[in-house]
C-alpha cells in the first residue's frame, strides 16, 4: 500500500502496470469490430485483462500489448488529477489512486481500469483508449466504464458495448487539479448517448 503511494520523480509506467496486477478488474480491453449495419455506432467486446485479448487473439499478441502501453501513456496525460488523495478516493474508491510527482507539481490520479482497442484485425492499424471505473460508494458513476473526458460506456461487467466514432479521438491533456465530485459532474454531463460539455483539461 505504502509502496503504491510512494511519490516518484516521473510517471513510471512500470509501476502503473504493477499497480494493476492485484486487481482482477483493473485491466481491460475492448476490441471494436465494425458494425455490419453501418451507422455511427460500432460494436465492442470487453475483455477483463490484456491476457484475455492475447488468449482470444494469439496472432495479435504484439498489438494487444502495444495498445496497452499506449493506453498507459494516454492515461498518464489525460486522467483526472486531484490535489489530495482523499478527493481522488472519494471519486474512485480506496486504494484506487496513486501519487505522482512531476516537474510541474504533485497530484493524485486514479489507476487506469481498462482500455479499448479498435481495428485489431485491420492492416491499417488500431486505436487504443484508456478506461476508468469507480469503486466508491459515494460516486454516481460507480462500476461504470468511463473515458478520461467523462463519457459513460455502461456497466463495467457488460462485455458488449456500442461506441461512437469519436470514442478514440485524442482526449485533452489535464493540466490542473479538480476537487472531489468533479469527475462525476463531467460523467453526468457526458454519456455515450447524450450531449457533451466542457471538461477539465485546462
Amino acid at each position: 500500500m505504502e509502496q503504491q503511494r510512494k511519490r516518484t520523480a516521473n510517471i513510471d509506467l512500470r509501476r502503473m502496470r504493477k499497480g494493476f496486477s492485484p486487481k482482477p478488474l483493473a485491466l481491460g480491453v475492448a476490441t471494436v469490430l465494425l458494425s455490419a449495419c453501418g451507422g455511427n455506432k460500432q460494436d465492442a467486446t470487453v475483455y477483463t485483462s490484456a491476457n484475455d485479448c492475447i488468449d482470444k487473439n494469439p496472432e495479435f499478441a504484439e498489438q494487444c500489448m502495444a495498445a496497452y502501453e499506449q493506453a498507459l501513456q494516454e492515461a498518464a496525460k489525460t486522467a483526472p488529477k486531484y490535489g489530495n488523495e482523499r478527493d481522488c478516493e472519494y471519486d474512485f474508491g480506496q486504494e484506487q489512486c496513486r501519487a505522482v510527482e512531476t516537474s510541474s507539481g504533485s497530484f493524485f490520479m486514479p489507476f487506469m481500469a481498462g482500455y479499448m482497442l479498435s481495428n485489431l484485425m485491420s492492416p491499417r492499424g488500431y486505436y487504443s483508449q484508456p478506461l476508468f471505473t469507480s469503486y466508491s460508494p459515494y460516486s454516481s458513476y460507480r462500476y461504470r466504464w468511463t473515458t478520461a473526458d467523462g463519457w459513460d460506456y455502461g456497466y463495467y461487467k457488460d462485455r458488449k458495448l456500442r461506441v461512437g466514432q469519436d470514442a478514440f479521438k485524442p482526449k485533452p491533456a489535464v493540466n490542473k487539479t479538480i476537487k472531489r465530485g468533479g469527475f462525476g459532474s463531467s460523467v453526468r454531463a457526458k454519456s455515450s448517448w447524450g450531449s457533451s460539455s466542457k471538461g477539465w483539461g485546462g
